[in-house]
Order: structure tokens, then C-alpha cells, then sequence
């Protein structure tokens, strides 16, 4: 986080400590989303590959695959911010498993009903590649996932 302070500093861009504080956890959690993704995709194809050794049909296994990414990735996701992004200070503490129920809930919304509107809208509407229309959508869910966490999910009470 020292990098960002330079840059900003040599672009002569004074944001007071709090906002900086805010900067550095926003990118934290944009790594620990990095990873999720990478997960996420590894979970996805992999639950699909080990699925073609079975008897399963793909137009189930595509389902499956995508419950067994979205559960784990889901808890890698929470135990990371918990951890890493949204990290309680001396005297706060958070009940986790009202934090993971809340942390499902976000990401269900968004990563269901969000993504699947603003991909209609992508694709249906406004033409775009369903192959980049997915890439377009982190710039809305990114920013309104952290939101949702850091005020909801994560959202710390004093002891």
C-alpha cells in the first residue's frame, strides 16, 4: 500500500488518512476477489471434469458445478475478508456466522440477480459479446459487492 501512497503523492493528490484507509481496503478486497475468480473457475471446471467420469448429463453437471464453485468459493471469499479486508479492531467483534449468512446473501444477490440483469442488458439490448459482457459487469459488482460487505455483511459492532 506504500506504492499507492507514492504515486499519489508524486501525482501531488492529498486524500486525507481515512480516505486512504478506505483506498487500501477496497484493493484488498478487489485481491481477495482476484483469487475467488481464479477459484471460482478452477472449482467450476474441475467439478465438471471429475463430473464427465460419471453418469451424469452436462445439462445437469453444468448445475452442480456451478452450486459446488459458488458454496466454496463463497466461504473462501468470507474467511479471507474476515481476515485480511475487514478486520476487527481491539474491543469490536462480529457474530461470523451471521456475517457468512450475510456474506452468501450478498454475493447471491449480485453475483445472481445483478449479473444476470446487467448481462441481458449487455448482450440483449446493447449487442455486446456474451464473452465480454461478463468482464464489463466487475466494473458494477466489484465496487457494490464491497460496499455490501463492508456496511452489511462485515459491518463491525463494539463490544
Amino acid at each position: 500500500m506504500i506504492v499507492i501512497r507514492r504515486i499519489l503523492q508524486s501525482l501531488h493528490i492529498q486524500i486525507p488518512e481515512a480516505g486512504m484507509q478506505g483506498i487500501e481496503q477496497f484493493i484488498k478486497f478487489a485481491c481477495v476477489g482476484l483469487s475467488n475468480t481464479a477459484l471460482s473457475y478452477f472449482l467450476y471446471a474441475g467439478s465438471l471434469l471429475l463430473m464427465r467420469q460419471t453418469s451424469i448429463p452436462v445439462k445437469f453437471g453444468i448445475y452442480i458445478a456451478h452450486t459446488v464453485q459458488f458454496v466454496i468459493s463463497v466461504a473462501w471469499s468470507f474467511f479471507w475478508n474476515n481476515r485480511f479486508v475487514f478486520k476487527l479492531e481491539e474491543g469490536q467483534h462480529r457474530t461470523w456466522w451471521k456475517a457468512l449468512l450475510k456474506t452468501y446473501a450478498a454475493y447471491a444477490f449480485t453475483g445472481l440477480l445483478v449479473n444476470a440483469l446487467l448481462l441481458g442488458l449487455w448482450v440483449n439490448v446493447l449487442g455486446i459479446s456474451e464473452f465480454i459482457a461478463p468482464f464489463i459487469n466487475l466494473v458494477f459488482n466489484v465496487p457494490l459487492n464491497f460496499v455490501i460487505n463492508k456496511f452489511w455483511a462485515f459491518r463491525d459492532h463494539q463490544a
